[in-house]
């Protein structure tokens, strides 16, 4: 039995309750947040010089990865709305100590970089807009994404995270206003060239390290453990299996619709610095802001502004998912007490982690450490450190211990493992073709 076609139980009083026929807003959450969060300026970076360096050669990438994105988010989700624990907690329970300390390591290795050069990101783009000391700006994102996540109610922050997702729709509105040949847009997108060169196969690694990355596995997981705790009714599934089928559709709708809007997003990036910048010789860019600096003589101020705004609005998404999922999993692998939910006294080595996670990330830019070199690189090291967690993750899906009668659908394991062969072999091909 997957579990997905479990009979209701309307005669429990703890069954869920909901509406009919809920809203996609009401439905829309978890998925959507994380989905959004993907495309930080990390992200956007990655997808910049993939279009600047390989014009529209690169779309396919985002079209194949679409698919396998949506499983392996789906399945981490699954794992914490079944468990009512997220995918720390449950290795924690079910596997040996050194195998949850080894992949919690690597996490929080890749969640650091990615949170200084996303910091750094985003002040280098306020700079680029309205001037001012960058250095300060960094620490002023910091300070507010940690007080946000520590002081304010988990109902009204999650609120504020979906509205941050409007902010992504800058790079929609850019592809909108710059000339485009959509006919080899289809090209790149649904005939691929590949070629087995180390720079070809690193910024492919990249771009599946931003589509497919260990935080986001982590950090749904973990919000789906949020909404048992937060949703009036709402139970783990292997304590309430009556609520699966409804639980199970919200989180695949939530999930492939935020992954598309994620890959969407990205897509639209990568068109805009083809058409702009590839176009136009500049096929060296290295960060988000010099993308955004790039565009301003050739697409115009519009397109510069919107652009480089649009990093500081995605920045202020993607840095609470990087810290919270490095709590999350640090809370759970030491057993303390975890969750947005609760207040700060409540939970203080857990917002502790979270604070220290966004202040190492501040503190990384105050280093010798080249901002520049780690935002592409932070997405290539995601891409490294999903493998193993990936190959966990699944293992613990289909565990008999953990999952019970949940244990996912075999299209689904298919193609979660697929997913995870893919990186595999991407991470591989890049290594591989070093020095060549």
């Amino acid at each position: 039995m997957s579990g997905t076609d479990l009979p209701a139980n309307p005669d429990d009083p703890s069954s869920l309750k909901q509406p009919e026929k809920p809203s996609l807003l009401q439905i829309m959450g978890p998925g959507l947040i994380t989905g959004a969060s993907d495309d930080d300026p990390s992200g956007i970076a990655t997808y910049s010089q993939a279009g600047a360096q390989y014009g529209y050669a690169l779309g396919w990438t985002l079209l194949f990865s679409w698919p396998l994105m949506c499983a392996i988010q789906e399945i981490s989700a699954r794992v914490g709305r079944v468990t009512g624990r997220g995918i720390a907690g449950n290795l924690k329970q079910h596997y040996p100590a050194p195998l949850l300390y080894g992949l919690v390591t690597l996490l929080l290795a890749a969640n650091v970089i990615n949170l200084g050069a996303d910091l750094g990101a985003m002040a280098a783009g306020l700079k680029l807009v309205i001037g001012g000391p960058q250095m300060l700006y960094v620490g002023l994102f910091g300070l507010v994404s940690a007080l946000l996540q520590v002081f304010s109610r988990y109902s009204r922050y999650v609120s504020v995270l979906k509205w941050l997702t409007l902010s992504l729709f800058a790079y929609v509105a850019v592809v909108l206003v710059v000339h485009t040949p959509w006919a080899q847009v289809g090209k790149g997108l649904v005939l691929p060239a590949i070629q087995f060169k180390t720079d070809y196969l690193t910024v492919v690694v990249g771009v599946l390290g931003t589509t497919i990355s260990p935080y986001l596995f982590f950090w749904q997981a973990e919000e789906e453990v949020e909404e048992t705790k937060e949703r009036p009714g709402a139970i783990p599934l292997n304590r309430a299996p009556w609520q699966a089928p409804g639980e199970f559709h919200r989180i695949r709708v939530d999930t492939y619709i935020g992954m598309a809007f994620s890959n969407l997003v990205a897509l639209a990036i990568m068109i805009t610095t083809a058409a702009v910048l590839h176009a136009h010789g500049v096929t060296n860019i290295q960060t988000s802001a010099q993308a955004a600096e790039a565009l301003r003589p050739i697409a115009g101020p519009f397109a510069f502004v919107i652009f480089a705004l649009g990093i500081v609005g995605t920045g202020l998404l993607a840095v609470p998912v990087l810290a919270g999922s490095a709590a999350f999993a640090l809370g759970e692998t030491f057993g303390w007490h975890v969750g947005l939910a609760r207040k700060a006294n409540r939970a203080k080595a857990f917002y502790g982690a979270l604070v220290a996670a966004v202040a190492a990330g501040v503190v990384m830019n105050f280093t010798p450490i080249d901002p520049i070199k780690a935002l592409f690189w932070s997405a290539v090291i995601n891409g490294v450190v999903a493998v193993p967690v990936m190959v966990m993750l699944m293992i613990l899906s289909t565990h008999r211990a953990a999952m019970g009668e949940f244990r996912l659908p075999r299209l689904l394991s298919w193609m979660g493992w697929a997913a995870t062969g893919v990186m595999a072999l991407a991470a591989v091909g890049m290594f591989a073709t070093l020095g060549h």
